[in-house]
């Protein structure tokens, strides 16, 4: 037993930790990769003031249209502004819109839905509102709802909102309808319990998962949606730099200044791309 433990523990073995998180990586390889390069992306937004000196709003008419450099490593735009700071602080937007619209989205949708699941007759009338906002495009909603208001973060959050909230309840009836049925729901029913215990104690438990992965896809397409609306100036206002407003600006020097576009839109790429491996590492995590 002696000579085990000391194997064991001999220089250069690895330990049982390491085994584990090299185990879950390999197990995981989705799930890692997107969660790492998300967490990457967030450190860099919210990072942004150490990570460059330069103010985002900054002018300097002589450097406008700079093409990349040591000194400004994402070149400079048609107003002198450094491209890097305005690409990390835009990331800050982004991120705030996508994870509180999700937030948001996940907390009214569940609890529509868990209601509508379980009322039959609440069912019907919440079902053909859902499907009467689900025909409109969730962009020409928001930009309806965008025109009718003032131009401001929090708007866009709760102009993305309203599209995102029907999609959830649908995702958490399917679950309440099939859920309501069982013999735990049936069981708590025997034994006298009410609607709202049966709700939160036996139904909204097994529905973490699905809304957990369905937050990352909502998150996924705030952050497209208001990069859409800023890129078509009716969202984010142009003094608050966001990836959307940087490609907007640049558009127009596409030819002479490509950096204003691409490095925005590889960081909105890579975003994207992250939040939907991360859910798809959770679906098959979680076996949703």
């Amino acid at each position: 037993m002696a000579v085990a433990a000391e194997v064991l523990e001999a220089p250069g073995m690895p330990s049982s930790r390491a085994a584990r998180v090299r185990r879950f990586i390999v197990r995981n390889p989705t799930l890692v990769a997107g969660l790492a390069c998300l967490m990457l992306l967030a450190a860099s937004a919210i990072g942004a003031p150490l990570l460059t000196a330069r103010d985002p709003q900054q002018m300097r008419p002589m450097a406008r249209l700079s093409p990349p450099s040591a000194d400004q490593p994402f070149g400079a735009d048609h107003f002198g502004r450094d491209v890097f700071a305005r690409t990390l602080y835009g990331g800050r937007i982004s991120l705030r819109v996508g994870i509180t619209v999700a937030l948001i989205s996940l907390l009214i949708g569940a609890a529509i839905g868990l209601t509508s699941g379980f009322y039959r007759a609440l069912d019907t009338v919440v079902m053909r509102v859902v499907d009467g906002l689900m025909a409109i495009p969730s962009v020409l909603l928001a930009l309806a709802l965008m025109a009718l208001v003032k131009a401001s973060v929090e708007t866009v959050i709760a102009a993305l909102v309203v599209p995102e909230v029907p999609r959830v309840i649908r995702v958490v009836r399917a679950s309440v309808l099939s859920l309501r049925e069982h013999t735990m729901v049936e069981g708590a029913r025997a034994i006298g319990a009410g609607t709202p215990r049966i709700l939160i104690r036996y139904i909204l438990p097994a529905l973490v998962a699905p809304l957990i992965v369905q937050g990352t896809h909502v998150c996924a397409s705030a952050i497209l949606v208001e990069s859409y609306l800023s890129f078509l100036g009716a969202g984010t206002p142009p003094h608050i730099p966001s990836w959307g407003n940087v490609m907007a600006e640049g558009r127009a020097y596409v030819q002479i200044g490509v950096w204003i576009l691409l490095f925005p839109g590889l960081f909105l790429m890579l975003t994207v791309l992250s939040i939907n491996l991360l859910g798809d590492g959770l679906r098959d995590r979680l076996k949703v």
